[in-house]
């Protein structure tokens, strides 16, 4: 008679598949424009998709710049896909596979993009609103990497997920119940991320840090504004019932969508 084998644990730092997917996206967008586009046609590329706010000032017809009309819309979205060089793209992957991955495997793939698009799009109208006419195209997926970056923290400081000390592998920490907004505004642990988090991008605006080799404009508002709806948007896209709502019936269930790699 063999001894029962213990339940095989997940590790935690596996990386669902709809995180591969985004990497795969955004590096062959990026491996595309540096190494086969020439230089000319990778600028024009860069000012159709990029998000320029002046298209949106009243004085300029939208068809000056590349794209015309459709771009005016396209953009909102398009601009996250972008890159300026290799450690743009590489720092957003940074900060993107930790706090991606987990917000991936709970949301499963459908909401996860979705949810990336919410925060992009937020992002341009917070770049928008403070930017009216500004001409410089703003390119990266830091919006939508804010956005993720705040939808974890709802939950990942929640004993036995990603943040807390100890936990059953990756699949329980993705499950744990969220911390309501209320209470996460007032949770020490979600408290010091914000003021870290709001510190180092505010520090970054006034220039304060530098980032890269290269002298580059930071749109940190844009920054802040797929943080903020990655935060008060969060609850819209959790497929699990949030702390005090759960039935023990749901505990093993995973997100409609899941997928994992």
């Amino acid at each position: 008679m063999h001894a029962p084998q213990p339940p095989r644990r997940e590790p935690v730092l596996t990386i669902p598949g709809a995180m591969l997917a985004l990497i795969a996206i955004l590096c062959l967008i990026h491996a595309v424009r540096m190494l086969l586009l020439p230089p000319e046609i990778d600028e024009d590329i860069v000012w159709m998709f990029g998000f320029v706010p002046a298209r949106y000032d009243t004085t300029v017809m939208a068809g000056e710049f590349p794209g015309g009309f459709p771009a005016s819309i396209w953009s909102f979205l398009t601009y996250s896909l972008l890159h300026a060089d290799i450690t743009h793209i590489g720092f957003n992957l940074l900060w993107m596979l930790p706090f991606g991955s987990a917000v991936a495997r709970r949301f499963g793939p459908t909401r996860f993009f979705v949810f990336l698009a919410v925060s992009a799009v937020a992002g341009a109208l917070a770049h928008l609103l403070t930017h009216q006419h500004e001409v410089a195209p703003m390119i990266g997926a830091s919006a939508a990497v804010s956005g993720v970056m705040a939808a974890a923290i709802r939950f990942a400081f929640q004993s036995g997920s990603f943040l807390s000390l100890g936990n059953g592998g990756a699949e329980a920490a993705a499950r744990v119940p969220a911390l309501p907004l209320s209470s996460a505004l007032r949770n020490g642990r979600v408290l010091a991320f914000l003021a870290v988090w709001f510190g180092f991008n505010l520090l970054t605006g006034l220039g304060a840090i530098a980032i890269g080799t290269q002298v580059q404009s930071i749109a940190w508002q844009a920054h802040i504004g797929g943080f903020c709806a990655g935060l008060l948007l969060f609850s819209l896209f959790d497929p699990i019932p949030p702390a005090g709502l759960r039935t023990e019936g749901e505990a093993g269930l995973p997100p409609d969508d899941s997928e994992q790699v």
